[in-house]
C-alpha cells in the first residue's frame, strides 16, 4: 500500500497526540522488539517508535528495517521518533481515500 500525501498529513496528524509504544535502545532490533512491533500494529494501526542513542543515519536505516519487517508505512521521521502505520485486514483507522481525476 502506498500512501498519498493527503492519507501522510491525515495520519501525522492522528499521531500527534500519541506516546511512543515501543522504545528501542542501543542494542538495535531484538526478537522481542519485531514481536512487540507485530503487536503494537496489530492493536493500534497507527505507532509511534521511539529510537534512542543513534546517529540520524542509524535512525533511519533501523525506521527502514521495522517497515520492512512488519510491512508497514512510515508516516514520519522526526529526530528520534519514527510514526509507522499498518492497517489491519479489519481496519480500526478510517483514513480518506485517494481522489481519482
Amino acid at each position: 500500500m502506498i500512501l498519498t500525501t493527503q492519507q501522510i498529513r491525515h495520519l501525522r496528524g492522528l499521531a500527534h497526540h500519541l506516546k511512543p509504544v515501543l522504545m528501542i535502545g542501543e542494542k538495535g532490533i531484538s526478537d522481542n522488539v519485531l514481536v512487540e512491533l507485530d503487536r503494537a500494529l496489530n492493536d493500534h494501526e497507527l505507532i509511534k517508535v521511539n529510537i534512542a542513542g543513534a546517529m540520524k543515519k542509524e535512525r533511519q536505516v533501523v525506521t527502514k528495517q521495522l517497515c520492512q519487517v512488519s510491512d508497514a508505512q512510515l508516516v514520519q521521521m522526526i529526530g528520534r521518533m519514527s510514526i509507522l502505520y499498518r492497517p489491519n485486514k479489519k481496519p480500526k483507522l478510517i483514513i480518506p481515500t485517494a481522489h481519482k481525476k
